[in-house]
Order: structure tokens, then sequence, then C-alpha cells
């Protein structure tokens, strides 16, 4: 599953191509798997509609979208969307910016005509996706349900984790707890901050947690440098894989040695998700 460096890459991706232009038409699939919001009403909802701006909250992309009118003078000074469109990419999604007359890739369930002559696809095999819209004049627009790892201070970050008996790696993929934060990027941290996956959160020394809360900020912003991992099937917006997996220390790294040390890495399992640390390196 595309975890926050992906997500964010696709987002910044899409949003560079198509901020300002202008829904024409949206065509959906007949499988009902990706679509929290049906399909008349979400082709509705979004005809005639500007891309404000596209952009990550947590594993959520969220297209802001002005008004069907292009928005009145009141929406434009406050810089509010008046609805959003909501895609979650699941294992196997992909969101795609190209040409009406390119080949439409099997499991396309959901294609937008835009004014600029572009068409922006979603593409998913395993119909774990969902495309949701959302009307803000009727409701609250989305947001993640756990903190942003990217910006959560010092302390906000402590006290996630306080008093809790889980182990830390699985405490990391709380969404709950820290929006975005997936399998890989939960072991690249703790790798950087010298952290075993299965200490108790609530162990852990403020000391731990800060080195932590900063490994996990750098690992998630260097992987966004590089586009994130293509690991299996994620590319970006154009259709480009990531450079990330090339400097994975840890992840998938069973049984070979350790970068920093030379020991050899371990595979556990960890809350029913495969886990993988050094010995050495993490305490």
């Amino acid at each position: 599953m595309p975890e926050l460096p992906e997500v964010e890459t696709i987002a910044r991706g899409v949003h560079a191509r198509l901020g300002g232009d202008r829904i024409l038409e949206a065509w959906f699939g007949s499988h009902r798997e990706p679509l929290k919001t049906p399909a008349t009403r979400q082709a509705r909802g979004l005809e005639g509609r500007t891309v404000r701006a596209v952009r990550r909250s947590g594993k959520h992309i969220v297209f802001d979208l002005s008004s069907p009118a292009g928005g009145g003078v009141l929406e434009e000074r406050s810089g509010k969307a008046a609805a959003q469109w909501i895609v979650h990419l699941g294992m196997t999604g992909r969101l795609l910016v190209t040409t009406p007359d390119a080949p439409v890739a099997p499991h396309t369930h959901a294609r937008l005509t835009l004014a600029s002559g572009r068409e922006l696809r979603f593409v998913d095999p395993r119909r774990f996706g969902r495309l949701e819209f959302r009307d803000l004049a009727r409701g609250e627009g989305f947001s993640g349900p756990g903190a942003e790892p990217l910006i959560i201070e010092k302390g906000d970050f402590a006290k996630l984790f306080r008093g809790r008996r889980v182990a830390i790696k699985a405490a990391l993929l709380n969404q709950a707890l820290l929006s975005g934060v997936g399998n890989i990027y939960a072991d690249e941290s703790l790798f950087r901050a010298g952290i075993r996956p299965r200490k108790a959160a609530g162990r852990l020394t403020a000391a731990e947690l800060e080195r932590l809360r900063l490994a996990l900020r750098e690992v998630l912003l260097h992987a966004i440098r590089l586009g994130g991992s293509s690991v299996s099937d994620y590319v970006d917006a154009d259709g480009v894989r990531g450079f990330f997996q090339l400097e994975h220390c840890v992840y998938q790294r069973g049984g070979e040695p350790c970068r920093t040390c030379g020991t050899l890495i371990r595979r556990v399992v960890v809350g029913g998700r495969s886990t993988h640390y050094c010995p050495h390196c993490q305490k």
C-alpha cells in the first residue's frame, strides 16, 4: 500500500499538472467497491468544478474544488474549497495524468476529462482503493484520523505513546495516532532511531521518543525527495517509479548484512506485520 511519501509524491505531481484546470466530464466504472459515493452523484458533483489544489492528508489525496460555476467573490477571497474529491489508493491504486487518446489500462475505474485536454485516470486492479465526493455546503471537509508526522512537535509526539503497552512498531502503524506511516517507514525510522520494533511504546524514554520523531521526519522527507519507494505497483502521476527503495536499510532485507555494522538483518512479525531490524544497531 502506498504510504505517506508515495501519496505525497502523487498529490504534488497531480497538483502541478492539474491545478487550476476545470473538470468537463467524469466517468466511473461499474464496480461498486471503489465508490464511497455513488457514481452518478460523484459525476454530477465533479463536473464543472475547477481543481483549486491537490494535497495529501494522511494516506488520502484530497482535491479541493471550486463551486460548479467557478466560485463566487466570497469563495475566491476566502480561499476555501466548495467541495472535495477524496482518493484513497488502497493496495494497488494509481492516479495517472494522461491524454484522452492514450490506451486505457485494465481496471480503470474513473476518468476525468479536463478543459486543458488532459485526462486523469484512477486505476486499481485489486479494487481496495476508495473514491468519495463531498459537498462542503452539506458537511465537513476531510482530515486524516491521526497527527501529521511531518509537523508534530516533541511534546505531542511523546503523548501519543505514553502508557501504551503495545509494541512501538504496532503503535507507529496505528493511523489514529499518526496518519500516513506504514510498514516501510516504520521499519526504517526505528532503525535510524536505534530502537527495537518489539519494545513497548510506553517504555520508551523521552530521549528515545525524540530520536524516533526526528528519524521519522527525516526518513519521510528523504523518501519524498526520492519520489517514494517502488517495492510493488507504485508509480507517480506520470507513471514513473520511485527510488527510495534503493536506500532501504532494513525493510525487506532479512538475512542480508546491516549496512552499518554487518550484522544480519532479522525478520520478525509484530502486530501481524512483517518487520525487519538490526539486532546490533537497535536496542
